[in-house]
């Protein structure tokens, strides 16, 4: 059995093997909102943020910007993915980059925020 290397995000591989040399799917449909949620560790407090593709959105001290939304279209198996750009704003510092890159729906420890404070991850997108 033959197998093929995908790179999925910053440094993180899939190994994907090919029956017969050929590997059949559908490529991932763009939509144009990001649905996204939010968990503020001190507080507790999870939210749900829809974001248009190409916009900014701010979320306590996070500046969220996604890039590209995409989602396996209906024949094939659940999946969403969004590359995301955040960025942390403190009052009276240049903002820092937190993270960016690819986010997926169904394994959101893949590549995560690493945040002290917030966790955002990929729910869907439309």
């Amino acid at each position: 059995m033959n197998s093929r290397l995908w790179t999925i995000g910053a440094g993180a591989a899939l190994l994907i093997p090919m029956l017969g040399g050929a590997f059949a799917a559908e490529p991932m449909e763009d939509r144009q909102l990001a649905v996204l949620q939010g968990l503020d560790k001190v507080t507790a407090r999870v939210v749900e943020l829809d974001i248009p593709v190409g916009t900014t959105q701010q979320w306590g001290t996070l500046r969220i910007t996604p890039r590209a939304c995409r989602k396996a279209p209906p024949i094939e198996a659940p999946e969403a993915a969004a590359f995301l750009d955040i960025q942390e704003v403190q009052p009276d510092e240049q903002p820092t980059a937190l993270f960016s890159g690819w986010m997926f729906a169904s394994s959101p420890a893949l590549s995560a925020l690493e945040h002290p404070v917030y966790d955002v991850w990929v729910i869907d997108c439309k």
